[in-house]
C-alpha cells in the first residue's frame, strides 16, 4: 500500500508573503478602494502643504530629474514627469475605454448612447456657463473647462460604497457618462489649451503611429514591444507643444478591439499546447520550455489587446499613477491663497458651484431634453432619482479637473484657488451623492415592499 505523499511545508516567510499578495490582489479588485486611496493621498498632500514643512512639499515636486545618454541630456522637474509623462498612461487607459465603448459598449448603439451622450454634454456646458458667470472678468475665464470632466475612479468608487443594491444600469450609465466627459475634456485640451504649435512634432508623432500600425500588421501582440513607438508618439506631441499626455489617447484609440488573426482559434491553440506541456511535464526543463512559451502566447491571445492591456494597466493607474498625481497636485497651501487678489475667491466659488450644482443640473436638464425629443431612451432600472444620483457623482471632477487647472492658469494664486475649488466641489458632490444614494435606496426598497404586498 502506497503511503500518501507528505504535504510540502512552505517556509513561514513565503506563507506570509503569499497571504499579503492575495490580500493586495483582493484590495485592488474592489473599485471603491481606488477612490479611498485617491482621497487619502489628496488629504495627505493638503495636510503637508499646510503644515510647518510646506516648503519641503513644493521643493520636492520642483526637484530636477533627468538623464544623459550619449550627450543627449534631458532635465525636467519631478512634477513634469508626473503630470506630462506618467499621466500619459492614465490617458492611454482612457483612450482604450473610449475605443472599446465605441466598438462594443454603451457607445456602440446610437439610440442607446443618445441619453448618456446628451447627459454628458449637459454636464459640460452648464458647469462651464456657471463658472463663467462668476469669472468672466480678469482673465479668469480661461478656467471654464476645469469643472467639465468627471473623475471615473472616484465617481465609480463612491457609487460602489452604496453596495449591491444600486442597479447595474446606473453604474453603466455613470461609467459611460464619465468616459464621454473624458472624451470632451481631451478635445478641449487639444483645442483650447494648446499654444505655439511646432508642426514638425507631428512628423515625429506620425512616425510613431506608423510604427504602431506596421507592428500590428505584422501580428506583434506583445505589449512591451510598443513601448518604443509609444515613446516616439509622446515625444512628437511634446515637440509640437500639445500636451504630451494626449499621446496616450491616440495610442489607446489605436489599440485593436479584436484578437489577432490566426488560422487556428486561440482556445484550440491553448488546448493543444496545454496537452503538449502535460505530456512532457516531468521530463527535463529544456523539454517544457517550448510548449510553455507557446502556451503563454496562446493564452494571451484569448483576449483582444484593448481588454488585455487595459486590465493589466488598470491597477497601476488606479493605485499608483492617480494617487501620485493627486499627491503632487492636490497640495494647495491655503495660507498662500490671497482670496482678495486677482479674483481668486471667484475662481474657487465658480469651480465649486459648477461641480456641485452645475453637473447634476446639466445632467438632469439634458437627459430630460433627450427623452422628450426622442434622442435617447431611459434604461431599465433607472428612475429620476437614479439620474440625480448619477448627476451628483458626476460632480466629482478631481483628477481631470485638477489636470485642466494646471493647463489653464499660469498665475500661481489663481491656480491654487481653482484647485481648492475642485477639492471643495468634488468633496461636497461626493458626500451629497452618498447621502442621496442612501435615501434613494431606502425609498426604492420601500416601494418594492409595497408592490409585493
Amino acid at each position: 500500500m502506497k503511503k500518501p505523499r507528505a504535504t510540502t511545508v512552505l517556509p513561514r516567510e513565503q506563507v506570509v508573503t503569499q497571504k499579503l499578495l492575495r490580500m493586495f490582489q483582493r484590495f485592488t479588485q474592489i473599485e471603491a478602494n481606488a477612490g479611498v486611496v485617491l482621497l487619502i493621498t489628496a488629504v495627505a498632500a493638503l495636510l503637508w502643504a499646510n503644515s510647518p514643512w510646506a516648503s519641503s512639499y513644493q521643493a520636492l515636486w520642483e526637484a530636477p530629474l533627468g538623464f544623459n545618454v550619449g550627450g543627449f541630456a534631458v532635465s525636467k522637474s519631478l512634477k513634469f514627469w508626473i503630470n506630462d509623462a506618467m499621466m500619459a498612461l492614465f490617458f492611454l487607459v482612457v483612450g482604450m475605454e473610449i475605443r472599446y465603448e465605441i466598438h462594443d459598449g454603451s457607445l456602440s448603439d446610437i439610440r442607446q448612447a443618445g441619453l448618456p451622450v446628451s447627459a454628458a454634454l449637459g454636464g459640460v456646458i452648464i458647469p462651464a456657463l456657471i463658472y463663467l458667470a462668476f469669472n468672466w472678468e480678469g482673465g479668469r475665464y480661461v478656467g471654464w473647462a476645469v469643472p467639465a470632466a468627471t473623475d471615473i475612479a472616484f465617481a465609480v468608487g463612491l457609487l460602489a460604497l452604496l453596495g449591491r443594491g444600486i442597479p447595474h444600469a446606473i453604474r453603466i450609465f455613470l461609467l459611460a457618462l464619465a468616459i464621454i466627459d473624458d472624451m470632451v475634456a481631451v478635445l478641449i485640451i487639444a483645442l483650447f489649451y494648446t499654444t505655439g504649435i511646432d508642426y514638425s512634432g507631428f512628423l515625429i508623432a506620425g512616425g510613431g503611429v506608423l510604427m504602431v500600425l506596421a507592428m500590428q500588421r505584422m501580428g506583434i501582440g506583445l505589449a512591451w514591444a510598443y513601448v518604443v513607438p509609444g515613446f516616439v508618439v509622446w515625444l512628437g506631441f511634446l515637440t509640437t507643444g500639445i500636451n504630451p499626455t494626449l499621446a496616450g489617447v491616440v495610442l489607446g484609440l489605436l489599440t485593436p478591439v479584436l484578437p489577432r488573426r490566426s488560422r487556428v482559434k486561440p482556445i484550440n491553440r491553448v488546448t493543444r499546447f496545454n496537452r503538449q506541456l502535460l505530456s512532457k511535464y516531468g521530463a527535463s526543463h529544456e523539454d517544457i520550455i517550448e510548449p510553455l512559451s507557446k502556451l503563454r502566447v496562446a493564452q494571451r491571445e484569448l483576449l483582444p489587446p484593448v481588454i488585455r492591456v487595459q486590465a493589466s494597466l488598470d491597477p497601476w493607474v488606479a493605485f499608483l499613477i492617480m494617487p501620485v498625481f493627486a499627491f503632487a497636485n492636490a497640495g494647495v497651501g491655503l495660507q498662500g491663497i490671497e482670496f482678495a487678489q486677482t479674483g481668486a475667491l471667484w475662481a474657487t466659488t465658480g469651480v465649486a458651484v459648477a461641480l456641485l450644482v452645475g453637473k447634476p443640473v446639466g445632467v438632469l436638464v439634458a437627459s430630460w431634453l433627450a427623452l422628450r425629443t426622442g434622442l435617447g431612451v431611459l434604461p431599465e432600472g433607472i428612475t429620476r432619482g437614479g439620474l440625480l444620483l448619477i448627476g451628483l457623482f458626476a460632480g466629482v471632477g478631481f483628477t481631470m479637473s485638477i489636470f485642466i487647472s494646471t493647463l489653464a492658469f499660469t498665475d500661481e494664486n489663481l491656480l491654487n484657488a481653482a484647485k481648492f475649488g475642485v477639492l471643495l466641489g468634488s468633496f461636497a458632490a461626493g458626500l451629497l451623492g452618498l447621502l442621496w444614494g442612501v435615501l434613494w435606496l431606502r425609498q426604492q426598497n420601500k416601494q418594492e415592499v409595497t408592490d409585493v404586498e
